[in-house]
């Protein structure tokens, strides 16, 4: 299994990204779906995830500004960031919940991590 994010980049205070993360090889399901962040010396923190009946929820900081969705039948996630300020600069990590066979307990998965940049 692996996760493929990508839409990082350089962005201006106030506008917008979207990023994609597909998940790509065997499995039987995929369980709830995420983004992460971790911004140079700090610790990763939960931005947003998404349960596979289509529960969200966000963190504070961003709550209002980013939409997280999914769409099951191309295996994505995708988080929608707008109104972006410098305090987002980070690396994003998507993470999936993916039971590869039936029988097996399923686990995370990570994603390689997107560059978020926004200036000031």
């Amino acid at each position: 299994v692996q996760l493929q994010a990508s839409g990082g980049g350089l962005v201006q205070a106030g506008g917008s990204l979207r990023l994609s993360c597909a998940a790509s090889g065997t499995f039987v399901a995929i369980n709830a779906m995420g983004w992460y962040r971790q911004a140079p010396g700090k610790e990763r923190e939960l931005v947003a995830a998404i349960t596979r009946g289509g529960t969200k929820n966000y963190a504070d900081s961003v709550e209002g500004r980013f939409t997280i969705s999914r769409v099951d039948a191309k295996n994505t996630v995708y988080l929608q960031m707008k109104s972006l300020e410098p305090e987002d600069t980070a690396v994003y990590y998507c993470n999936s919940n993916i039971r590869v066979r039936w029988g097996r307990d399923p686990r995370d998965y990570w994603g390689q991590g997107t560059l978020v940049t926004v200036s000031s």
